[in-house]
């Protein structure tokens, strides 16, 4: 018994190694940001992902990120300039 749950054992393993290994294909969109946009992208993957996941800015309108961007910069201590960053960033995509 056991060397059939071997051998069907080996032939699993064998079968999923030999099958084709896709990987997942990723596509960029390269944006060119103004300095003012890639200092608010920065500010907002450096701060924001420091205490949860980063959304993406179209998972919100630009009315709704508006109070989560004013929540969130006191929290992170960010001051208005840097809050305004973010949210110009945001509201770019």
């Amino acid at each position: 018994m056991k060397s059939k749950l071997f051998a069907l054992a080996l032939i699993g393993i064998t079968i999923y190694s030999c099958s084709p290994k896709v990987a997942p294909q990723v596509t960029e969109i390269k944006q060119d940001l103004t300095p003012e946009l890639a200092e608010g992208k920065s500010l907002y993957e450096n701060n924001c992902a420091k205490c949860h996941k980063l959304y993406s800015p179209s998972d919100f309108s630009n009315e709704a990120w508006k109070p989560i961007v004013a929540n969130m910069q006191i929290k992170a201590r960010l001051n208005d300039a840097e809050g305004n960053s973010i949210y110009n960033y945001l509201i770019s995509k």
